[in-house]
């Protein structure tokens, strides 16, 4: 029998392990904060869950630990390798992977999230995984479907005071990833400082660019000195014509492709983020040579939702039975390329168990054989992860449960983040799939997709809607479309009305 990655059936194994009554209760025991010595030599660190030493031991770290301390990790230690070997998953891959940063973090949170909730459906967590964190509304772009309608700074973004003290509080409520966005963060003066900041708390560091910056490898390796883990560089077309056209700046193309280009030389981790709609659907090809030709290893296929200035272009939108045999095109181009091919849009997750016949599940916009481990990783994580698993923080410090969804739920400046994320009564609404509108609610699909919440706020003002991308909600999309229809033609004629009355 082939070995499973050892990091996907550890996931799996916590769901299907951990959450019995028995390993739960003991499992409970390791939210206990403590301080263990990494060496005879070190000063003693704040305190820290037994669970996230446990992890440590794991890695291989060397621990002194008082002897109950010592007691709880060995043996959930031991829990841990047993399952994993049973499983047939590689115990050296989870050791490797916790040595990434973030990784540790992640694991730790599950655990804590199946401690304090038991095995939900998808998962609930003390802690998103990921942030991402609108840095600042600056950007030197202009792109037609931009979520922020960045350009200038806003007066009031966060001061560079703030934007450290919320690292230090979003490491201690135990997030794991943050992702710097915009705007453009990299033009912005504090951009390598809080990157510094995040990575010496050991947060994984990613970002999202146009790549003008990252076009000088000098740039990004003082990024990558500074601790940046990945890079994500948006390409619009394999045309720098029509790429320009769309950011709004001629010259933009060449800058995002070399900045991959220089990811691709600096062997960062990368990725190659498309927006696609009609602008650029017949383009599928296209963009994925271009980005062998590259080098490049990852392309992220983005959902278009209409928020921003992204409400402008809201015709260029995929219809359901587009998007479906898009998902299907992806689907068929990552079973006879090399390179690894992802979409954020939900459905996917299901267009994969069907094109595939239940042996492979997408469970966060990437495929994996399918069994009951990674079943239980799509089940975890759930679809759209929008306030349940990743948050948004935009540069004043409002939190809303994602950049494309912009209902704020809270913000730093008046509460803490742990404080958000556990008591706002929406996050907590889209934690359960009971509460979801339309055939969302009663899809078969819906604990591996759920549909995109962004694009229900966008299409329906309500989050809880249906997703209308999907080709069961169809009837939602056409009623949509009679609606803008009945509109158009209310305001013609009301123009025509107008222009009809004599003037005096």
């Amino acid at each position: 029998m082939s070995k499973r990655g050892g990091t996907s059936t550890f996931l799996g194994v916590a769901r299907l392990v951990l959450g019995s009554p028995m390993l739960r209760a003991f499992l409970r025991l390791g939210l206990n904060n403590t301080v263990c010595l990494l060496d005879e030599d070190s000063t003693a660190s704040k305190p820290r869950s037994l669970i996230y030493y446990s992890l440590l031991k794991l890695e291989g770290m060397p621990l002194q630990c008082s002897v109950s301390a010592r007691f709880f990790i060995d043996l959930l230690n031991f829990i841990i390798r047993f399952s994993v070997t049973v499983f047939r998953g590689d115990v050296r891959d989870v050791e490797e992977a916790l040595r990434i940063p973030g990784i540790k973090r992640g694991i730790e949170t599950v655990l804590k999230g199946i401690a304090l909730y038991g095995v939900t459906v998808p998962q609930k967590l003390p802690a998103p995984f990921m942030i991402v964190w609108d840095f600042t509304n600056m950007c030197n772009l202009a792109c037609r479907h931009c979520y922020r309608v960045a350009g200038k700074p806003l007066p009031n973004e966060l001061s560079l005071y703030e934007k450290l003290r919320l690292v230090e509080e979003l490491d201690g409520a135990g997030v794991a990833a943050v992702a710097l966005s915009g705007g453009e963060p990299t033009i912005h003066p504090d951009y390598l400082t809080i990157v510094k900041a995040l990575a010496k708390r050991e947060f994984y560091v990613a970002t999202a660019t146009n790549g003008w910056r990252f076009a000088d490898i000098d740039e990004l390796k003082k990024a990558v000195e500074a601790g940046l883990n990945y890079v994500e560089v948006s390409v619009d077309s394999a045309s720098p014509r029509r790429h320009d056209e769309f950011r709004g700046l001629e010259g933009s193309w060449q800058r995002a492709v070399k900045a991959l280009e220089n990811a691709v030389k600096l062997r960062l981790s990368h990725a190659m983020a498309v927006t696609i709609t009609r602008y650029n659907i017949d383009e599928v090809e296209d963009i994925l040579d271009l980005a062998e030709s590259i080098g490049v290893k990852r392309v992220v296929f983005f959902n278009f939702v209409p928020t921003g200035r992204g409400k402008d272009i809201v015709d260029m939108d995929l219809n359901p039975f587009e998007r479906e045999e898009l998902m299907r095109r992806l689907y068929r181009e990552m079973k006879k390329r090399k390179i690894e091919i992802y979409t954020t849009a939900p459905q996917y997750g299901r267009v994969v168990v069907q094109l595939s016949r239940g042996e492979e599940v997408a469970p966060t916009h990437f495929v994996a054989r399918g069994d009951p481990i990674t079943t239980a990783i799509a089940e975890f994580i759930g679809g759209c992860g929008a306030g349940r698993i990743y948050a948004a923080i935009l540069p004043d410090g409002t939190v809303t449960p994602c950049v494309f969804l912009p209902i704020p739920v809270g913000s730093i400046r008046k509460k803490s983040f742990e404080e958000i994320w556990s008591k706002n009564s929406l996050l907590n609404a889209l934690r359960n799939k009971e509460n979801l509108k339309g055939f969302c609610s009663k899809c078969p699909y819906r604990n591996i997709c759920g549909g995109c919440r962004a694009r229900a706020y966008g299409y329906f003002g309500d989050p809880l809607e249906a997703d209308p991308g999907c080709i069961f909600n169809y009837k939602a999309w056409k009623r949509l479309k009679e609606y803008e229809i009945s509109k158009e033609i209310e305001m013609r004629t009301s123009l025509t009305a107008t222009a009809s009355v004599p003037m005096h």
